[in-house]
Parts: structure tokens; C-alpha cells; sequence
């Protein structure tokens, strides 16, 4: 675990909802399936099986399986990385705009 990651899990105001639902994220143009573990109002934690760097901007799509209820598109940045076994990532994403 890296060390940002013990500074911004201190600041955790928000109440974080368990999703474990899959999600798109788009990095450089490149499109990379992911899984989005938790949610609040202010970020996401997300495991994916590529290697980005914590400041990286991310678009993430997660869509709705709800006719009536529209998917979440966000613009976000990594604020802490824990490598995981196998080349996978869990990542701290903070979410700066919501569309």
C-alpha cells in the first residue's frame, strides 16, 4: 500500500456504498474493463488489470441495467494505487466531474 493511500483514507467524509459492478474506464484512448468495488459521492475504488499512476485523469462509465435509471459518467484521478497479484491494480479514484 502506498503511502497516499494512508494520507487520503483519512479523509474519508462520504459514505461508501459496495457495488462490485463492472465499469469502462478510458485512459490515453485506450478503453480497459474494470470493477468498481465501492462508491460514494466523492470517488470510487476500482480494480482493473493495467497499471496507472496515482495523478492519472480516468473517464468512467458504469452503466444502467435500469431502463428508467441513466448510467454514471465520470471524470476522475487516481489518488492511491495497492498493487494486486496477477498485474492488477486496486485504485483510489477521486471523482472531479460528474456528466
Amino acid at each position: 500500500m502506498s503511502q497516499n493511500h494512508a494520507d487520503y483514507s483519512e479523509k474519508r467524509d462520504f459514505i461508501r456504498m459496495r457495488v462490485d459492478t463492472d465499469v469502462t474506464l478510458i485512459h490515453a484512448e485506450q478503453v480497459i474493463a474494470a470493477v468498481c468495488l465501492d462508491l460514494s459521492s466523492s470517488g470510487m475504488q476500482v480494480q482493473a488489470a493495467k497499471t496507472f499512476q496515482v495523478g492519472d485523469n480516468l473517464s468512467v462509465s458504469i452503466d444502467s441495467d435500469h431502463p428508467s435509471l441513466k448510467g454514471l459518467h465520470a471524470t476522475t484521478q487516481v489518488v492511491w494505487i495497492a498493487d494486486q497479484p496477477q498485474g492488477q491494480q486496486k485504485l483510489g479514484l477521486k471523482i472531479l466531474a460528474m456528466s
